[in-house]
C-alpha cells in the first residue's frame, strides 16, 4: 500500500505541474527575475523597418480570400514594402483564379494537393525580403500586427516572433468556444512569461514570423508544421518571441465535435514533433530551453494524459482502504475526480441539447483535451493522420474577440 501512495502522490505532483504548477513557478522566477533587475527589454534601432512577406498557404478559401487580402493591405506598415504571396496548392474552389483580380498580391498555385507543409517548403523558394510572416487564409490581423512583430525582430537573438490566437466571443458559447477561449487566455499568459524568461515553446500557426535565411525545409509528413520550424529555429541558438499585440482572430470551432477533430491532429503532431525533436531533450545542451521544453509541451502530450487515466484506479484503492466515506486525504481525492468527471459528463450531456452553462465547458475541455491525446496517439502509431488540411468548422463571428 505504501509503494501506491508514492505513486499516487508522484502522479498527482506532474498532473498538477504540467497544467499549474509550471505557471506558478514561471511566476515566481519572473517576479525574482524583475525584482533583481534582470528582466530589462532590448530596446534596439527603432528605425528597424524591414521588407516583409505575409505568406499564406490556403486550401480552398474563397470565402475568406477577399476579407483577408483586404485586412492585410489595411495594416499598419508602408505597404512598399510587404508583399503578399498566397500558395494555393490543390485549391478547386475557384481560390488561385479569384486571387489574380489583385495585381499586388502573388499566388503559386499547383492542382495537386500535398499538404500545407509541401505548400510553405515550395512557397518559401520565392520570398526574398528578411522577414516571412505566416498567417492562414481564415484569420483577420490585428492593425499593428507587422509592426509588432517587426520590433522584436530588432533584437538578433530573436529568430522568430509568434502572434496571439484571439477567439470570437459570444454571450451564450458553446462548449467548444469558451473552453477554446479560457485555455487560450492561460496559454497566452505562460507565453509572456516563457519568453521573459528565455523563450516561448513553438508558435502559432495563426500568425508567426521567422528570419527567412533561418528557414529550413521540414519533412513533407509534419503535422505541426508552426511548431516545427519555430522550435528548429531556437534549436539553433536564437530565441521565439511573444508579443499580443500582434494577434489573429478567428472563430471557435462550431462545435466540440469539430474541436475534438482539431485537438486529435494536433495530438497527432504533438506526439510526431516530441520524437523527431528528441535531441532538445538534452538539458546539457539546451538547458532552460529544454526546461521549458519539457515542463509546457512534452508532458501535456505523452506522460500527464496517462497519469489522469493511472490514478483514477489507484486513487480508488487508496480511498476503499482508508474508506470510501471517511472524509480522509485519499477518499476526498477520489470524490473529487468523480465530481470533476460527472461535470465533464454533464456537459457533454447539456452541450448535445444546446443548454449553454459555462461553468461546465472548463471540466469538459479538459476532458476533451486529454482524450485527444489518446486518440492522437493511436493516429500517429497507425500512420493514419493525414498531412492535408483538415479544417475544422468554424462557429459565426461576434463583435469581441477573446485571447
Amino acid at each position: 500500500m505504501e509503494s501506491l501512495k508514492i505513486i499516487f502522490w508522484v502522479a498527482l505532483f506532474i498532473i498538477f505541474y504540467s497544467y499549474l504548477g509550471y505557471g506558478i513557478l514561471l511566476f515566481a522566477i519572473i517576479k525574482i527575475r524583475r525584482l533583481l533587475g534582470l528582466a530589462k527589454p532590448f530596446q534596439g534601432n527603432e528605425d528597424y523597418e524591414p521588407e516583409v512577406t505575409l505568406f499564406v498557404a490556403a486550401y480552398n478559401e474563397k470565402d475568406y480570400l477577399d476579407e483577408k487580402v483586404a485586412n492585410s493591405k489595411s495594416l499598419n506598415y508602408p505597404q512598399e514594402k510587404v508583399t503578399q504571396l498566397w500558395v494555393t496548392d490543390g485549391s478547386d474552389d475557384g481560390t488561385p483564379e479569384l486571387l489574380k483580380k489583385y495585381d499586388d498580391v502573388s499566388v503559386l498555385h499547383r492542382p495537386e494537393r500535398n499538404g500545407k507543409i509541401a505548400a510553405m517548403n515550395r512557397g518559401m523558394q520565392h520570398v526574398t525580403t528578411p522577414i516571412v510572416i505566416f498567417s492562414d487564409g481564415n484569420t483577420s490581423l490585428g492593425k499593428d500586427s507587422i509592426q509588432e512583430i517587426v520590433r522584436l525582430f530588432r533584437n538578433p537573438k530573436v529568430g522568430c516572433v509568434s502572434g496571439e490566437k484571439r477567439i470570437y466571443a459570444k454571450d451564450a458559447d458553446s462548449a467548444a468556444g469558451a473552453g477554446e477561449g479560457m485555455y487560450w487566455k492561460y496559454e497566452s499568459q505562460l507565453k509572456k512569461w516563457d519568453a521573459e524568461l528565455y523563450s516561448v515553446v513553438g508558435a502559432a500557426g495563426e500568425l508567426f514570423a521567422i528570419r527567412t535565411k533561418l528557414w529550413q525545409e521540414v519533412e513533407k509528413d509534419t503535422l505541426l508544421d508552426d511548431f516545427m520550424i519555430s522550435l528548429r529555429v531556437a534549436m539553433k541558438g536564437n530565441t521565439i518571441q511573444y508579443n499580443p499585440e500582434a494577434y489573429a482572430i478567428e472563430s471557435a470551432s462550431a462545435n466540440v465535435k469539430e474541436e475534438l477533430k482539431r485537438k486529435v491532429r494536433i495530438s497527432a503532431g504533438g506526439i510526431q514533433s516530441v520524437v523527431r525533436l528528441a535531441p532538445l531533450l538534452n538539458f546539457f545542451k539546451y538547458g532552460t530551453l529544454s526546461f521549458q521544453y519539457i515542463s509546457h509541451r512534452v508532458l501535456r502530450w505523452t506522460l500527464t494524459p496517462l497519469l489522469l487515466l493511472l490514478i483514477i484506479p489507484i486513487n480508488f484503492v487508496l480511498a476503499q482502504n482508508e474508506g470510501l466515506f471517511s472524509f480522509g486525504i485519499f477518499s476526498l481525492l477520489f470524490w473529487g475526480q468523480v465530481l470533476f468527471y460527472t461535470a465533464s459528463l454533464l456537459g457533454w450531456f447539456l452541450e448535445n441539447r444546446h443548454i449553454r452553462l459555462k461553468v461546465l465547458f472548463i471540466p469538459y475541455y479538459f476532458f476533451i483535451m486529454n482524450l485527444s491525446v489518446f486518440l492522437g496517439f493511436g493516429r500517429y502509431l497507425k500512420g493514419s493522420q493525414s498531412v492535408n488540411w483538415e479544417r475544422a468548422k468554424r462557429g459565426g463571428k461576434a463583435a469581441e474577440a477573446v485571447a
